[in-house]
């Protein structure tokens, strides 16, 4: 066996750090990964940087800011001229597989069914994913035939079941293939819940018959308009907010069935007998809003759309417990390769954090958070710019100047502003202008949506001159 340690990300789309057992949800089913969250070191402040589903995506795979990846709305195609994640594995004698949804090829706003958009086709566009590579763009149809992947060519392959069960059975087969083969390997698993579409023939119904009769308690930040800056995603159009609760129980019965699957993959890695040199890490794109602030949806800097679970075991190597060091999307990349002792390319935007996860240090690392326009179409006026901090988060809109200052410990709800309070004018002045020095690092210029689409992006397909 190999004693360079394997890595096995699992990630979920729209799970949000509040939804889970082991941050106090005694509504979720999730006893997987609780007991998960009791063997592993538990980033308590993992930020996703853009939460969205693609600019989230592009900036794992790369280690670069959303301003650098090009990935400024979803539904775009990323340009393949980055040193990737992949790219070092594989260079690094990995066998590097893939599984689920992609989201970083489309080159049309819809369309998601048409294979010119859902196969990735082999070569540059899989960002060096160059192993075993079943995935699809996006859907968010989990039961066939609407349910699909791709493998090397645009016929489209019919899940037998439910999509997140047969992906978590692809992976597993994939697991014991690698175990055989004796070289270290990473496997990367997307699967698409519990993002919506919530209805009840989108879930088994073994689940949602744990929802079926739970009442959700409407959150303190809940409010009945919508949020001015809200795009046409996040806006609750007339009649949609009495549909709140239905969403909810659909929404955890995902999240229980995609629980289940967490504990299936935490078991075989543990009967293949490669816990102890596994980097198991389970974690989520972003969260969702369902009516806090007067948002649904994602692509803001609340706390329910950008703070994400992010739970790390490697054997018996890792502290359990809780580190409360911020991490960032882009600091994955960077911090998981540092952890396996490989090369961390110097493109890489992020921050290596791995010394306070191996020495569960205190390291404070502001979180530079973005939204870069509307979530799938170009527009202006929906830009923001946010930091956040072990205690704070600070934020600004781009079309008004607008700013907003949490005190995320004392107000978790983030129902206060400060900013606009003179004893908290130093502690808004000092993460002020961090954040605007990790943009000027970065070459961020807090540039307008269309800027993008007139100097980056022809056709929906981002350009490799990217600045």
């Amino acid at each position: 066996m190999s004693k360079q340690p394997n890595l096995i990300y699992v990630f979920a789309d729209q799970l949000r750090y509040s939804s889970v057992g082991y941050n106090g949800d005694t509504l979720a089913r999730t006893p997987n990964i609780d007991e998960l969250s009791k063997a592993s070191t538990v980033m308590d402040n993992c930020c996703s940087g853009h939460p969205v589903c693609a600019p989230y995506r592009a900036s794992l795979f790369t280690g670069k800011y959303t301003t650098s990846t090009g990935m400024v709305i979803n539904e775009i195609r990323i340009n393949p001229n980055h040193k990737t994640f992949a790219n070092v594995l594989t260079e690094n004698g990995y066998d590097v597989s893939y599984i689920g949804k992609w989201h970083m090829y489309a080159a049309q706003l819809g369309h998601h069914f048409n294979p010119k958009n859902s196969y990735i086709p082999q070569g540059a566009d899989r960002l060096g994913f160059d192993g075993f590579f079943a995935a699809y763009n996006f859907h968010h149809r989990y039961f066939s035939p609407k349910a699909y992947y791709h493998l090397n060519s645009p016929e489209k392959i019919y899940y037998s079941g439910y999509e997140p069960d047969c992906q978590t059975d692809m992976a597993i087969e994939k697991i014991r293939e690698h175990k055989r083969s004796g070289k270290p390997f990473a496997l990367f698993l997307s699967i698409g819940t519990p993002h919506n579409p919530w209805e009840k023939d989108n879930v088994p119904e073994k689940y949602y018959n744990m929802f079926k009769d739970t009442v959700f308690p409407v959150p303190p930040n809940y409010k009945k308009k919508n949020d001015p800056y809200a795009d046409g995603w996040a806006k609750f159009m007339p009649g949609k907010r009495k549909h709140i609760n239905d969403w909810k129980r659909v929404y955890y019965a995902m999240t229980a069935n995609l629980d289940e699957n967490v504990g299936r993959i935490s078991a075989a890695i543990d009967k293949e007998g490669i816990s102890d040199n596994t980097i198991f890490v389970f974690t989520s794109d972003h969260g969702e809003m369902f009516g806090a602030q007067g948002r649904h949806a994602k692509n803001i800097f609340y706390e329910e759309a950008c703070r994400v679970p992010f739970l790390i075991k490697w054997g018996d190597k890792l502290k359990k417990g809780i580190c409360d060091t911020c991490f960032n999307t882009v600091d994955i990349m960077p911090t998981l390769l540092s952890m396996m002792s490989l090369p961390v390319p110097n493109t890489v935007q992020g921050t290596d954090i791995s010394g306070d996860i191996l020495r569960t240090g205190k390291t404070d690392n502001p979180c530079l958070m973005m939204g870069t326009g509307p979530t799938a179409m170009y527009g202006d006026g929906k830009e923001w710019r946010a930091v956040r901090t072990k205690r704070f988060t600070y934020a600004v809109y781009k079309k008004d100047s607008n700013e907003l200052l949490f005190d995320n410990i004392n107000d978790p709800y983030q129902l206060n502003n400060l900013a606009s309070q003179s004893e908290h004018a130093q502690t808004k002045n000092e993460l002020k202008n961090i954040m605007y020095a990790k943009m000027e690092q970065i070459g961020d210029n807090f540039e307008k949506n269309s800027y993008y689409k007139k100097h980056w992006i022809k056709n929906r397909i981002i350009l490799e001159e990217l600045h």
